[in-house]
């Protein structure tokens, strides 16, 4: 257990100098499995656990998934999403920011991506929001914070890294997502309204457009719906597997695109390329993670923590606060993907003998990612809308996440609290 934590404390250490964290984690992990087994028995572990990642089949579904996301966000799909939303609810008090929470729930539907949510809505709403004298910390927050629906909405990145780690099903997961997706949309919104209403200068309401005019603009928005539903309707009814939903979506996609006279020779180039940089970062991270997995299991501290946490005699809510406790720290100093694969093989294995459902921590681990997402001081989402909007201060958009971090919060307990939030809907999936 030691030497695991020494571990641990090396791979932050690296990552604090700067180094990254996929090669941070592959290399102490394959030095402390060596300092245990000796160095060559750790670089076959090394060589043959980034060839069995690199060809699980469970992955496959990634790049397809990533493509998908790429092709909408080139058909300039985000601005009439968020302008259908903006038709729905724009001339409330709040209105831009109850829009940007819809547009975030529908682009993430076919991004999988918090972070490429965020970028994106960052674009498209903040320059409206400002024109109409929104107060910046609540608009820069609630663009980072509806970013973050991208970790449960499906189809999900962290969702699909989380099945293959812990051989869960994919489709049922991402249909364990969907309720609990909505449920903290619907707690962004009651977020803003409390917001708005205790201090109603900082959202002031847009203009009432017309009823032609919401119908034309929510009607310019079928294809995301359409897409959703195909490919989620698909999984839930058994059609096709999730890898056959990816390409289904990824095909999808590039008709839809090209229905809306956006595809291009450039267009595709572009989309494919971005589509291969993404799923090399995240395979990259990934080789680390499981190499780094591999001596954390070899080293022991899975069966110590076991131990250590059946010692406290806690019921298994108690345990669950210990964990969320656990993940609350560490996804306040990493980037949550690693944050994911270096805990997920222990935390698995102490709560699977206790008969925790497996689809229900993936949900639980989503939302933990979630929050770390606008969680001080690394947030990833924080850290992507003040790259694209230099002006903002740090502190300013941090500040205005604090009313959907508590949002989250209270998400998370209402999960925690009725597991069949996330449970329900996998039980009907075939």
């Amino acid at each position: 257990m030691t030497l695991s934590l020494l571990g641990f404390g090396i791979v932050l250490a690296l990552a604090f100098l700067g180094v990254p964290l996929c090669f941070a984690m592959l290399c102490v992990g394959v030095a402390m499995f060596g300092s245990l087994r000796g160095i060559e028995p750790a670089l076959m572990m090394a060589g043959q656990t980034i060839s069995d990642l690199a060809m699980n089949e469970g992955l496959s579904v990634l790049p397809m998934f990533i493509l998908m996301g790429a092709l909408i966000y080139k058909s300039d799909l985000a601005e009439e999403l968020y302008d259908a939303a903006y038709a729905v609810v724009g001339h409330r008090r709040g209105g831009l920011a109850y829009a940007t929470v819809l547009a975030s729930a529908g682009f993430a539907s076919i991004s999988g991506s918090s972070i490429a949510t965020a970028a994106t809505m960052t674009k498209v709403a903040l320059p409206p929001m400002r024109r109409l004298h929104y107060d910046d910390s609540l608009a820069s927050g609630c663009v980072s914070s509806a970013g973050t629906l991208g970790a449960l909405v499906p189809p999900s990145v962290p969702l699909l890294i989380y099945g293959v780690v812990t051989q869960q099903d994919i489709a049922k997961l991402f249909v364990a997502g969907i309720l609990p997706g909505i449920l903290l949309g619907a707690l962004f919104m009651v977020a803003i309204w409390w917001t708005v209403l205790r201090r109603p200068g900082l959202g002031p309401a847009g203009p009432l457009l017309p009823w032609p005019e919401r119908l034309r603009k929510i009607s310019k928005v079928w294809g995301i719906v359409l897409l959703f539903v195909v490919v989620m309707g698909g999984l839930y009814g058994g059609i096709f597997t999730a890898n056959e939903a990816g390409g289904v979506g990824a095909a999808g996609a590039l008709l839809f695109t090209a229905l809306r006279r956006r595809l291009s020779a450039r267009t595709l180039l572009e989309s494919l390329l971005e589509a291969g940089k993404t799923t090399a970062t995240i395979f990259s991270v990934a080789f680390g993670g499981m190499v780094f997995a591999n001596f954390v299991t070899m080293s022991g501290l899975t069966g110590s923590l076991v131990s250590l946490i059946g010692g406290l005699h806690l019921p298994v809510t108690g345990i669950i606060l210990v964990i969320m406790a656990i993940y609350v720290v560490l996804g306040s100093m990493m980037e949550t993907i690693s944050m994911m694969l270096l805990t997920v093989p222990v935390f698995a294995a102490v709560l699977a003998p206790l008969g925790v459902s497996m689809i229900w921590f993936g949900i639980f681990v989503a939302m933990m990612i979630e929050i770390g997402l606008i969680h001080p001081p690394i947030g990833m989402n924080i850290f992507m809308v003040k790259t694209i909007m230099p002006e903002l201060s740090t502190r300013t958009i941090f500040a205005g996440t604090i009313p959907f971090l508590i949002a989250n919060f209270v998400a998370l307990g209402l999960i925690i609290a009725f597991p069949a939030i996330a449970t329900w809907l996998p039980s009907f999936a075939r």
